[in-house]
């Protein structure tokens, strides 16, 4: 039951902000390759995108773990 909540939720995160999605990300890239504040950007970021797009964006940036993350 939980989980099926989680993904209608999930759903409705992706749907609502979908216009501002792949700007909020491209920004986030942007900040971690610049090596800037990181959790500012992150504190705007999780308003419009999910972990999963967040988590995914970055690794695409900047691999599997960097040390500022």
């Amino acid at each position: 039951m939980y989980v099926k909540k989680g993904i209608i939720l999930l759903n409705i995160l992706h749907n609502r902000h979908a216009a501002q999605t792949e700007t909020r990300l491209k920004q986030i890239q942007q900040v971690a390759i610049q090596n800037d504040n990181l959790f500012a950007e992150l504190m705007e970021t999780v308003k419009y995108c999910s972990l999963g797009q967040i988590t995914n964006a970055l690794f695409e940036v900047g691999g599997q773990y960097r040390g500022n993350m």
